[in-house]
């Protein structure tokens, strides 16, 4: 088959394109520009790389990767425009901040750029199959394509593709599903990909700096503004800098000193005010998901057992899970969960296998 593959220039979507050569299928690679090296750097960068410095893009500026590991690798690769598409994720990111809500750019960035732009490029240069380097596995569950869980339990990324749609799964691939990080490295180094070495990619790749809370008072100003501190009873405890710099479950940079741990139950935007309490008071039973996308279900049943995870690296939680006349749903945990942020992800799930997903609203 002829298969595009989303590259970024680091080991894994490097070592997929390796694989996929070796199997024998013809493979072009796909690179999404977010970040482009500063001009004053391009040309020592990319003299450096053996590259055109029309061909880097970088997020931290350290020289872009890709089109020297594209070169290696013998494929040819396409550096796709994503500029707006960046402005659009920190547009998002910062209205989301801005609303009180905890934003989670990766999988925004998923659904709307890698599986969307993205493979539809793949596409309309004739690909067949659209590959990543995302550590899960495609399956079939009642004659609908769903996404498993990877092998690697320290790697796997199922939580940020449960918005991916049926006709997106029929055209991807995930060799790297069944594998774990140090088989794909000894692969890599056997395979001759020459960013066997390369650290792993950050979160907020769009942002060069890394720091969101400068990103948004860049963004933001004067929106940005003090406010108080309160206890859940309504008592104000001390000062914060600003709402916007703060999420649920936040522990450290509090600026208050209460004998005992406290945490950000809540944000009130309409009040400008940071609400902290205990663990206990930062407990939930319940939550309401919108914009709920069904993988396994053509239509939902009623009520749906399962487990369901609210943020990357948090267990997933045994919940009962019943949908709502308005694409959304009503989780009951059966037992109290920490740090439930509005604006997050909850992605629904059978064992291993992702029923569907959303975003807690509160």
């Amino acid at each position: 088959m002829k298969i595009a593959v989303a590259m970024s220039g680091g080991v894994d979507s490097s070592t997929v394109v390796a694989l996929l050569k070796q199997a024998g299928h013809e493979v072009i690679g796909l690179h999404m520009r977010l970040v482009c090296v500063a001009p004053s750097e391009a040309a020592r960068v990319a003299e450096a790389l053996g590259v055109r410095p029309e061909d880097l893009c970088c997020p931290q500026g350290h020289g872009c990767y890709v089109t020297h590991v594209a070169k290696s690798l013998g494929v040819p690769i396409e550096m796709v425009d994503f500029a707006a598409e960046r402005e659009a994720l920190i547009a998002y990111l910062c209205s989301e901040y801005d609303a009180g809500r905890t934003p989670n750019p990766c999988v925004v960035c998923n659904r709307w750029n890698k599986f969307g732009r993205l493979l539809r490029r793949g596409l309309a240069l004739g690909a067949e199959a659209f590959a990543t380097g995302h550590y899960v596995r495609l399956a079939r569950r009642d004659g609908r394509l769903v996404v498993r869980r990877g092998a690697d339990p320290a790697k796997e990324q199922s939580y940020v593709l449960f918005g991916l749609t049926q006709g997106q799964l029929a055209r991807c691939l995930f060799p790297l599903g069944d594998l774990c990080k140090t088989e794909v490295r000894q692969m890599a180094a056997q395979l001759g990909v020459p960013a066997v070495e390369r650290e792993e990619s950050q979160d907020i790749c769009f942002i060069p700096s890394r720091d969101y809370r400068r990103l948004l008072r860049e963004r933001l100003g004067d929106r940005i503004q003090p406010g108080p501190i309160l206890d859940t009873a309504g008592c104000v405890l001390g000062r914060h800098p600003g709402c916007q710099l703060f999420t649920i479950g936040q522990r450290q940079g509090l600026g208050v000193a209460l004998g005992s741990p406290r945490y950000v139950v809540r944000i009130d935007r309409q009040a400008n005010a940071v609400v902290i309490g205990t663990r206990e008071e930062l407990q939930r039973n319940t939550m309401r998901v919108s914009q709920v996308n069904w993988m396994a279900f053509a239509e939902p049943p009623a009520r749906v057992e399962g487990t369901v995870q609210i943020r990357y690296n948090h267990q997933p939680a045994p919940a009962t899970i019943e949908p709502t006349a308005d694409s959304g749903a009503r989780v009951t945990f059966h037992t109290p969960e920490t740090g439930v942020s509005p604006g997050q992800a909850a992605v629904f799930y059978e064992d291993d296998i992702v029923l569907g997903g959303g975003w807690i609203d509160g």
